[in-house]
């Protein structure tokens, strides 16, 4: 079923192509001349614009030049009493998808419309692959056996099956797009577009134009309207990665368009309706980020209605094998060389890294053992991991042990406790500590604490 256009200005053929073409469940809007389409074009998009040529105002074939239906992923089909082969090849060249000369047969009108309705899809699914960034690693599973990866697959499948916006938080690399990406397929827009945008990756200015559009003009080098994320997301899902870099004009925008669902392209005055659902991702602490005055208090509320955080690989090594098995197959896969396999100290070396990459960092050790080794078999000596990548320093001549280990156990504790915004008992857990044991080393070390986060 289509959102059909019909420029029409004799009454009796609106009423009888409306008519033909409600048959098939097309919803239709009519107006009289050239001047009214423009104006209704500003404020919806149609999936076929059927337009008569001669127009009290114009020819119908303008359209084709004209902001808000040229840039629209709406398609245009001429109609005309005077047809000529002339005619139709200029229309064509235009841009126009048909051509029907009247009096038309109401089956030919009707099959017209549906292939132009067709052809009006598929426009809006090139826009979305040309708009939707690559996936992070794996195919869009969450791959893991543990508990916390256990649990964060139960509350997948329980906010997918809502509409609820989704803080997705969690540490670079962890693979927040692929939670987003399943909460997606467990959704009732499945079906629908999942667009995606790193809001880190793109200047305030330039993100504003991916994210709401804009009109011709609107800015210097704005030669032609462009339809924005959220309306090329319509009826399905947003996701926004890095939200916690946009910058203050964008959350008043993204606010706006959460709360109401409408947005307003950049260059224009009138506001469109949008029914996006919208996943967001951030590796900052946003409520750290409200407390500085970075990031608006009543967006966060907005955004946090379901968080759901990513733990890191450091915090799920028993996933490592799994993990590490589905990554080597589409490694390769993508180099086109035979699956390799981990020796089992190579996997035990694996699992005891720390992973400061998360995921990410995993895949690209794998990768790079890979390619380098000529064995079937990835031995220990091949993994660029924590032996590797950080050598033992060198001993002194002379050295207090007692004293060098106590200054690194107080580093770690400092460190844990800044990573965990001061809560101690998310820290001792985080070091294998029971919490009287972080209790007595606080106190042996000196190490306070502001009182609400003790």
């Amino acid at each position: 079923m289509a959102r059909v256009l019909v420029i029409e200005d004799e009454p009796n053929m609106r009423r009888l192509i409306g008519l033909h073409l409600r048959q098939d469940g097309h919803t239709i809007h009519s107006v009289e001349s050239l001047r009214e389409a423009q104006q209704t074009l500003e404020q919806q998009d149609f999936d076929v614009i059927l337009t008569d040529q001669k127009l009290p105002d114009g020819e119908g074939s303008r359209l084709l030049e004209m902001p808000g239906s040229a840039g629209s992923t709406g398609t245009v089909v001429l109609l005309t009493a005077f047809g000529t082969v002339e005619l139709a090849v200029e229309a064509m060249r235009k841009g126009a998808f048909d051509f029907l000369t009247k009096p038309f047969a109401a089956d030919n009108l009707r099959a017209v419309i549906a292939r132009a309705a067709q052809h009006a899809q598929l426009r809006r699914e090139n826009l979305l692959l040309r708009n939707t960034v690559e996936a992070l690693e794996g195919d869009g599973e969450i791959y893991g056996t543990g508990t916390r990866i256990a649990a964060l697959r139960e509350l997948i499948r329980r906010v997918g099956r809502t509409d609820a916006t989704v803080l997705i938080t969690g540490e670079t690399g962890t693979g927040k797009e692929l939670v987003a990406r399943a909460i997606h397929k467990l959704s009732a827009r499945a079906t629908k577009p999942l667009v995606t945008v790193n809001c880190a990756a793109l200047p305030d200015t330039l993100l504003e134009s991916e994210l709401f559009g804009h009109e011709k003009g609107a800015f210097t080098g704005a030669d032609r309207l462009r339809h924005g994320l959220f309306e090329t997301a319509h009826q399905g899902t947003l996701f926004l990665d890095e939200v916690g870099e946009m910058s203050p004009n964008a959350q008043a925008k993204l606010l706006r368009a959460l709360a109401e669902g409408k947005i307003t392209r950049l260059g224009s005055s009138v506001s469109r309706d949008v029914d996006v659902r919208v996943l967001l991702a951030t590796h900052r602490n946003l409520l750290r980020e409200v407390e500085a005055g970075r990031f608006r208090q009543d967006l966060y509320y907005r955004l946090a209605v379901v968080p759901v955080e990513v733990p890191p690989l450091r915090e799920r090594a028993e996933d490592i094998p799994v993990l590490a098995k589905h990554l080597l197959q589409q490694i390769a896969s993508d180099l086109k060389m035979p699956v390799r396999t981990l020796h089992a100290k190579a996997l035990k070396e694996l699992q005891e890294y720390r992973y400061p990459g998360n995921v990410r960092e995993l895949r690209n050790v794998l990768e790079r053992a890979c390619i380098l080794s000529a064995d079937p078999v990835i031995f220990s000596v091949n993994l660029p991991t924590a032996s590797a990548a950080t050598p033992n320093p060198a001993v002194p001549e002379e050295m207090d042990l007692r004293k060098a280990l106590a200054d690194w156990e107080k580093s770690a504790i400092v460190q844990m406790l800044g990573r965990t915004h001061g809560r101690k008992a998310e820290a001792a857990r985080r070091l294998g500590l029971s919490k009287s044991d972080m209790t007595y080393k606080l106190a042996k070390y000196e190490i306070s604490l502001p009182e609400e986060e003790s």
